[in-house]
């Protein structure tokens, strides 16, 4: 807890076991609650997040990385928690700056904070891989464009939200693929949140996850796809249901229900919605 504020880390998870233990262990003290998603893992992900006492979650099969975002947040505010924070188990961010992102939150400087992998000192491009830094550079300048925004990055996985982002943004109508990061980041440009950004060292190694270069590629098409899409709105030229203040949201009503049913009826409901 930082200045009366709870704070819940969220972990994202397909794969994870080999990398799971190391992250989690330098997960800092002020954190109330500890959440894994599972994916549909096909190691033992699940089975060690409870041995080292995390509350866990099981998908009964692979959605995509934004459906398990949504179900993150999901579990983290029916837990009361007033900031939550996605960190990812394969051990490339540092769980040590949970700390420094959840005070900007809890102190109201900001209600959305990233770990950029672009400021700050360390190597040129942050660790990353040379390509991957030229396409961050150049996504990164045409969103800022589209957007008006001013970010050193839109791609980190490593990100801090107030409750009142999760509750007014409209997730649910954002893709669950890859690009539901850069979808969500355009909502909250989008809908007025106040974005910080701290910095951020990275770790690239074989455990790490990593996605395909196609996918890579499909994601590129989707970021710019958003920021048009977002520019189009701004300019009234036409209408898209994720920048809609009255678009689906997170809904809490299945935790009258237990975790396992809750789980089951709000992938139904967000099954039904697509």
């Amino acid at each position: 807890m930082l200045n009366g504020k709870k704070i819940a880390v969220v972990l994202p998870a397909y794969n994870a076991e080999k990398t799971l233990r190391a992250t989690v262990a330098e997960l800092p003290e002020c954190v109330d609650f500890r959440i894994l998603v599972d994916d549909g893992s096909s190691d033992q992900t699940a089975d060690l997040g409870r041995a080292i006492g995390l509350e866990v979650y099981v998908h009964d099969r692979n959605y995509g990385y934004g459906r398990n975002q949504q179900t993150c947040y999901r579990e983290a505010l029916a837990c009361g928690a007033d900031i939550v924070i996605m960190v990812h188990p394969d051990y490339q961010y540092t769980p040590l700056l949970v700390t420094a992102l959840a005070s900007m939150v809890a102190y109201d400087v900001y209600d959305v904070v990233l770990g950029s992998r672009i400021i700050g000192g360390g190597s040129l491009h942050g660790g990353m891989p040379l390509y991957k830094y030229i396409a961050n550079r150049l996504l990164t300048a045409i969103e800022n464009l589209l957007l008006g925004a001013k970010m050193s990055e839109y791609h980190t996985g490593y990100r801090a939200f107030s409750r009142a982002v999760l509750t007014e943004v409209p997730l649910l109508e954002n893709s669950d693929d890859f690009v539901f990061d850069n979808q969500m980041l355009a909502q909250c440009v989008y809908f007025g949140f106040r974005i910080g950004e701290v910095s951020c060292p990275t770790k690239y190694f074989e455990e790490a996850s990593s996605i395909s270069f196609r996918r890579s590629v499909k994601y590129g098409f989707g970021v710019l796809a958003t920021s048009l899409a977002f520019r189009l709105q701004k300019m009234g030229l036409a209408k898209y249901k994720i920048f809609n203040s009255k678009g689906r949201k997170l809904d809490l009503q299945y935790y009258t229900l237990t975790s396992a049913d809750a789980l089951e009826a709000a992938n139904q409901s967000q099954n039904e919605g697509k």
